[in-house]
């Protein structure tokens, strides 16, 4: 195995694979619970999950595996719907979620490493915050948007919920508030656009 083999980042099969499950799994859940999968969020967190799994002493590791992450669940979820159901439609949509990734990703990727890694309380709540805060957001949406209210309470509760992975009190409280801010902020940021550019 070649060096550039060895120094590649792992999970690109895994990402493929988990952007096909989300596409089956809106099939799978009842009723409006089908959003769940649906969820940008829901994308973020395996982001913040790819950067607090790599490894450490490199700064560009967790960048490169959040947008890994990201890129490979716009694709398989895309892919899948273009070869094992009727087809994906206009290639607008897609385009738009892949250049999403491409922010959100390396965003969620260093997040997660922050939060596993970060070497100060600041780094860490910042990081902790960021993926309690895409729940948020995603919880207004459903909420004020969609009107789904089981699915609004679900992201409302991980948003209370997650800070609590702080490493201490402080931290857990800090990382709360501001993820509170985050999610109002990036619904501003995201949600909105991406609802006028639906409508």
């Amino acid at each position: 195995m070649g060096a550039s083999a060895a120094a590649a980042p792992p999970g690109r099969g895994r990402g493929l694979l988990f952007g096909v499950l989300t596409n089956l799994a809106q099939g799978w859940l009842p009723g409006s619970s089908g959003q769940i999968a649906n969820s940008g969020a829901v994308w973020c967190a395996a982001a913040f999950t790819a950067g607090a799994l790599s490894r450490r002493g490199s700064a560009r590791a967790p960048v490169l595996a959040g947008l890994l992450a990201e890129t490979c669940l716009v694709v398989g979820y895309y892919g899948y719907a273009e070869f094992g159901r009727d087809g994906m439609g206009s290639p607008f949509f897609p385009l738009v979620w892949l250049a999403l990734a491409c922010v959100a990703g390396p965003l969620m990727g260093m997040a997660g490493h922050w939060w596993r890694q970060g070497r100060t309380p600041g780094r860490r709540i910042a990081g902790l915050a960021a993926l309690p805060g895409v729940f948020g957001m995603e919880g207004i949406h459903f909420a004020w948007t969609l009107h789904y209210t089981a699915e609004a309470t679900a992201c409302f509760i991980l948003l209370a919920a997650l800070p609590c992975l702080g490493r201490s009190w402080r931290e857990r409280l800090t990382a709360s508030v501001v993820a509170a801010a985050f999610s109002v902020a990036a619904y501003g940021l995201v949600e909105l656009p991406l609802n006028a550019l639906s409508a």
